[in-house]
């Protein structure tokens, strides 16, 4: 079976390149007629081809920063895009309004826009304030990174970042709040590349511990469990969901929640057997990563990895963590 025909796409024109999108349209297959939402807007790179593909967008986000390019598509195409302000965790009751829904895509944690915006605070390669706030508001990676006790600070990075080194990072953390509070993120980077040192060749020594800090302070894992089992209420029988995600963490919490027998225990021959649970999701696709022409185009697709499936009939589950492998600080 060949690849739909789909409409040739600019989006990969502006600065903002969506990631896997050929892949993502292959697996949400849309057309005139389909509603999708695209429950991570962004710069609005897969609403924008999806609305080219004919179907009608709702698009959701909950950065502020947006509005140029909701505005942008809502003059372009004023009949079939939608934006709602809001998380994609509540993409369920977000979407309600527009009736049925085909399909859901979901572009999990930093965008290259927040990335490439100093200002965020996202970056360790671009000098801004230490906020990493998604929304703009409530608690800031400076304020973790500057109130956090030792061992509460190394718990969080070991834990959202798999950073091995964590409680020496930790340590040259807080040893240099003393003389003054962190408040820029080349600070930190530079803290943290001392603590660990830096070999030729190897990501930035801050990569890790930006990432758990980022996905502490926008509470990103409950984000993506909550936003997975609203999909799931939301799609009905042969609705497509589409998740991108960046890295292992977030890539096993999809896999498990598509197929829950990958998080579970190894079934033994001596024990009664177990029931299998129904089947939600199905078929469930094999995982794709970026080709190499993508890779030439667009280096941030390096570590990118779509998971698609297909909403059966089977009643949507209670939102539960049990088996997907979700991440827990440990209490200091």
């Amino acid at each position: 079976m060949g690849k739909p025909n789909l409409p040739e796409s600019d989006v990969t024109a502006g600065p903002h390149l969506p990631v896997l999108l050929d892949e993502v349209l292959w697996a949400l297959k849309p057309a005139p007629g389909m509603k999708i939402v695209d429950g991570t807007f962004g710069a609005g790179g897969y609403s924008r081809a999806l609305l080219q593909a004919g179907a009608t967008v709702i698009g959701i986000d909950r950065d502020p920063t947006v509005a140029p390019h909701v505005e942008r598509l809502r003059a372009e195409f004023p009949d079939t895009f939608h934006f709602v302000a809001g998380t994609f965790s509540a993409l369920d009751t977000l979407a309600a309004p527009f009736g049925p829904i085909d399909g859901v895509v979901l572009d999990i944690g930093v965008s290259s826009m927040q990335l490439d915006q100093a200002e965020r605070g996202f970056s360790f390669m671009r000098d801004g304030p230490l906020d990493m706030r998604m929304s703009s508001s409530g608690t800031s990676a400076a304020d973790l990174v500057n109130e956090l006790e030792t061992e509460a600070l190394a718990n969080l990075l070991y834990a959202f970042g798999e950073e091995r080194k964590s409680r020496r990072i930790a340590q040259f953390i807080v040893a240099a709040r003393e003389d003054g509070p962190i408040t820029t993120t080349l600070q930190l980077a530079k803290i943290i590349e001392k603590a660990i040192g830096r070999k030729p060749g190897d990501a930035h020594p801050a990569t890790r511990s930006f990432q758990a800090l980022r996905i502490a302070v926008n509470g990103e894992f409950d984000q993506l469990v909550e936003g997975l089992f609203a999909a799931e209420r939301l799609l009905g029988e042969e609705g497509t969901l589409a998740v991108v995600s960046f890295h292992s963490l977030e890539d096993r919490i999809v896999k498990r929640f598509f197929d829950p027998d990958k998080g579970g225990p190894t079934a033994s021959r001596h024990l009664p057997q177990v029931q299998a649970e129904a089947r939600r999701w199905h078929p469930v696709a094999k995982a794709v990563k970026a080709g190499e022409a993508e890779l030439s185009r667009n280096p941030r697709s390096r570590s990118a990895v779509l998971r698609s499936a297909r909403r059966t009939t089977d009643a949507a589950r209670p939102v539960q963590l049990r088996g997907l492998g979700v991440p827990e600080v440990r209490e200091a």
